[in-house]
Order: structure tokens, then C-alpha cells, then sequence
């Protein structure tokens, strides 16, 4: 990188510091590192999802999730959106050298994780640290690139990789857009003995020049009660600095959220899965209605969630099929707008549109009342159901779903179709909680 062309000169934010032209910078280097060349992807559209049909048939989606390698995503995303997403949170796997489950079991007891059913989630293994550099550097690179002028990262890391991330992003963005350093702290039980307990995560904040979003009176948090106490008791506390109580301050760079297993209405069982109220805090601060938020490690999908509660527009991705499952059913069971739902056209899993034979009485349609109802026996390992009343065997358009409650209660068997003039076929998509999928036409 030309060092010297990453200065901002003349930059009216306190911010940022003016460096030499011509100081040297630590660079990272290792021997498999190279100048990222990415190939140019392609994406399908498997589906548009009304979820329990709001916008249906006329709604237009401005929302995507995207299953895929995103590497292969972010090259295909770069024509339409170089340069145009002002905010991207990006939660890789931490280089932990661990293989997380997903927990897909229903109304378990939480105190006995020995009896938990468990799938794949997804892995977070590695030969070693140049392996992982292999993986992040070259897709820090594609988030800068699709980052707008004005635009935000936060990468979300903790101390097994974030020292390396950090010269990383220094070497892509340039050391004086670093904005903030934020320690995200928690607590819970731990096996550790021989040391501290490790109970926080870092998130590094880089923008991508001195024009940035950052809306303060969006995340200002009430004062602690004895800094009130204290200012309404002395008008000489503060050394003659008087601030708003009411109003509220900007929070410190470091942030206290409990973790999602202590937040029982927010678990999906998705593991790692990151707190709503982390979220809500990053876009408030960062972006603004109607901006594109970026998620490219998107896991269960709390990105997107928060940003389509909160007026924003969403683009999540991953590689992981149950990621980009259990992302759908949150969506759906939000009740957000139409989003479409792609995959990456050399993705080596294609979940999203296989197709197995069921007996033909596993599924009945009352043609009169514009009914379908599933057999007993589908319904005992079904985890997701939908339904296109009008299959055109290209585009699934999902209007009609059923998510499998967060308790021991079965998954709806009878779904109602909308009362449409239907063309095609109506057709079913059926997800077993094992990952199998189903396609059936009636």
C-alpha cells in the first residue's frame, strides 16, 4: 500500500491526527500473504419471503440474505454496490480453533446441556494463524471497497486475533481511521483457574475517511444516579463543568450487554450468537433510516433483525445454511418486510431448493376452504413450513410460513392459502430440524 496516499490532510474532526507523509508503519506480513484478487461471483435468486404475507404479490423486497461463501458474495455485490454501504459490522470466526453446535432441539432443559440436540453450526478451525489471515485479509479488503466514502466498519473480534486485525486494518483503511477501540464486557461462568477470567470481546471501529456517520444523541444513555445526586448537591462538582443531566451522555468505548444466553426471549441456539442490544447501539450511532447496513458473517441473523426494526435496509451473508436458516425464521417471525433470499451460484450445499419424495398422503389440500394440512408424521422433526400458492418453478415466492415454537408445542399442520387467481402450482417447502429439505406440489 502507498502510505502516503492514506493521509487525510486538513481534517476538521479531532479525530484524526495528521502522521508524516513519509512515516513508516508496521505492516503484517506472513509468507501466503498476497494482493486479494477475488473472483468474480454470481448470485441466484432462490425466493422472495413475504413473511406471513405482508407485501404480497405486489411488494418489491429491499432486503437480502444471501447464502455463500462471502468472498464469492462480496465480489458479486461489487458492481452495484462499491462505495455505496455506509455501514458494515463484520463478525468473523475469532480464531479460537473450536467447532461450535447449533442447538436445534425444542423445550430442553437449559440446566442440562448433556441431554441438548445438537447439528452442526458451524467451524472456527484453522492449520494455523496464516491460515486465518488468509481467510480475513483479503475480505477486509472487499468490505473497504464496498464501504461508502462516509462509511463505517466495526469488526467484532476478541484476544485470540484482534492485535492481528488491527495492523490489518491500518495497512486497508490507514492508522488515523481508527475511530474507536470498544470493549463489549460480559459475565458468566468460566473454567479458567489459572488466570483472569476473559469476559470481554473488542470491536474495532474504522471509517473509511473524516466524513462519517456518528449520531450521539441516538445512543446517549442516562447518567449514573450518584453523578446526578452529586451535581444536584454541589454546583462546584465537575471543576465548573455542568453537563445535561437530562439529556444524558455518549457512552464510554466500553459497553456492558449480557450475552445472549442469559437473554432467554432472544436464543435461537445459534451459536455465538450476539445480543439485539449491541446491535441496536452500533446501527443507532452509525447509520441512518433508509441506509444499507452490511452483514457478511451474518450468523443468526441479528443484523439483519435490528436493522429492519429499525428502518434500515439490510444485505446479510454466510456460508452456513443454518445461518441463513435461522436468520430467515427471526425475520419472519418479526414480521419484517419482503426480502429476497440468494445463494451464490458455486455454493456446494444447495439446501435451499432440494427436493426429496413424500408419500402422497403426507399432504392434504381442501380445495374449498383453501387449506393444507400435514400428516402427523411430517410435522414430528419439522422445524420450518411454507407455501407459494403460485409456484412458477423458477422463484419460490414463500407467503404463507410456520416457524416450530420455542417450546415443546408441535409446529402448526394446517396453513391457509391467500385467496388469489393462481396460474401455476401450488407448491410446499418443508425444513426437517436436521437440515433436510423438502419440496412438494400439490
Amino acid at each position: 500500500m502507498d502510505f502516503q496516499q492514506s493521509i487525510v490532510f486538513g481534517s476538521p474532526s479531532s479525530v484524526f491526527r495528521r502522521l508524516p507523509a513519509f512515516t513508516p508503519m508496521p505492516e503484517l506480513t506472513w509468507s501466503t500473504k498476497s494482493t486479494p484478487h477475488p473472483q468474480p461471483g454470481s448470485l441466484v435468486l432462490d425466493s422472495i419471503i413475504y413473511p406471513f404475507g405482508s407485501g404480497y404479490p405486489d411488494g418489491i423486497p429491499v432486503n437480502s440474505l444471501i447464502l455463500g461463501d462471502n468472498l464469492a458474495v462480496m465480489s458479486a455485490l461489487l458492481p452495484e454496490y462499491e462505495d455505496r454501504i455506509p455501514l458494515i459490522y463484520a463478525d468473523p470466526p475469532f480464531f479460537t480453533n473450536r467447532r461450535y453446535p447449533a442447538r436445534i432441539g425444542r423445550g430442553e432443559d437449559s440446566r442440562q446441556p448433556d441431554k441438548w440436540r445438537l447439528a452442526d453450526g458451524y467451524p472456527d478451525h484453522w492449520e494455523g494463524i496464516e491460515a486465518y489471515l488468509d481467510m480475513l485479509y483479503p475480505r477486509l479488503h472487499l468490505m473497504h471497497r464496498l464501504l461508502s466514502p462516509t462509511g463505517t466498519l466495526y469488526l467484532h473480534l476478541d484476544w485470540h486475533a484482534n492485535q492481528y486485525a488491527r495492523l490489518l486494518l491500518d495497512e486497508i483503511f490507514g492508522p488515523e481511521c481508527l475511530l474507536n477501540e470498544i470493549i463489549w464486557v460480559y459475565h458468566g461462568p468460566s473454567a479458567i483457574r489459572r488466570a483472569f477470567n476473559r469476559k470481554h470481546d473488542t470491536i474495532l471501529v474504522y471509517t473509511k475517511s473524516d466524513r462519517f456517520t456518528f449520531n450521539a444523541d441516538a445512543v446517549r444513555e442516562p447518567y449514573n444516579p450518584n453523578t446526578v445526586k452529586t451535581f444536584n448537591a454541589s454546583p462546584r462538582a465537575g471543576f465548573g463543568k455542568v453537563p445535561d443531566l437530562e439529556r444524558g451522555k455518549i457512552p464510554e468505548d466500553w459497553w456492558y450487554f449480557p450475552v445472549v444466553a442469559r437473554l432467554h426471549r432472544e436464543r435461537t441456539g445459534y451459536p455465538t450468537q450476539k445480543p439485539e442490544a449491541l446491535l441496536e447501539r452500533i446501527l443507532l450511532a452509525s447509520s441512518n433510516p433508509g441506509d444499507i447496513v452490511g452483514d457478511f458473517f451474518c450468523g443468526s441473523g441479528t443484523t439483519a433483525l435490528v436493522a429492519s426494526r429499525l428502518g434500515r435496509r439490510f444485505i446479510a451473508n454466510d456460508s452456513s445454511w443454518r445461518a441463513v436458516h435461522t436468520s430467515r425464521c427471526r425475520l419472519i417471525a418479526a414480521k419484517s418486510g419482503p426480502f429476497n433470499l440468494l445463494r451464490e451460484e458455486h455454493t456446494g450445499f444447495d439446501g435451499l431448493s432440494s427436493r426429496a419424495g413424500v408419500r402422497a398422503n403426507a399432504v392434504q389440500l381442501h380445495r374449498s376452504s383453501g387449506a393444507i394440512t400435514l400428516s402427523e408424521s411430517l410435522i414430528a422433526d419439522l422445524d420450518y413450513w411454507e407455501i407459494d400458492p403460485d409456484w412458477d418453478g423458477r422463484v419460490f415466492r414463500s407467503v404463507v410460513q410456520a416457524l416450530r415454537p420455542r417450546g415443546k408445542s408441535p409446529i402448526e399442520r394446517t396453513l391457509h392459502l391467500p385467496r388469489i387467481a393462481s396460474k401455476g402450482t401450488t407448491s410446499l417447502r418443508l425444513v426437517m430440524a436436521s437440515g433436510e429439505h423438502m419440496q412438494i406440489d400439490v
